[in-house]
């Protein structure tokens, strides 16, 4: 029970924490951070799936990007997600990856 409650807490805390950082970042901050995020949380999918690294940068190639640096981005998120050592779920490393986005975008202002 006392877990559970640790949980419920952090997990208070982490979204009180990602409505501050929101309200903080500008609309494209928000963008690319929201963007990155999906990259990173369907690159962990892929790795916990069994997917080859290979298989998934291959699939990135033929993905459309409305942007012409999404696709280089995208292929280094989804290398370092690959290289990490993590296996934690596709939903907790989106919201990591928001928050550390949205940690380093206010640093940089």
């Amino acid at each position: 029970m006392r877990g559970f409650v640790m949980t419920v807490a952090v997990c208070a805390l982490a979204t009180f924490s990602l409505a501050t950082h929101a309200k903080a970042l500008n609309k494209n901050d928000r963008f690319v951070c929201s963007w990155g995020s999906e990259i990173a949380a369907g690159a962990q999918q892929s790795k916990l799936s069994g997917v080859t690294l290979y298989a998934a940068r291959k699939r990135l190639q033929s993905r459309k990007f409305p942007k012409p640096w999404m696709r280089m981005t995208a292929m280094g998120i989804t290398e370092q997600t690959y290289n990490s050592r993590s296996r934690l779920k596709p939903p907790a490393i989106k919201q990591t990856y928001y928050e550390q986005c949205a940690r380093h975008a206010m640093a940089q202002r």
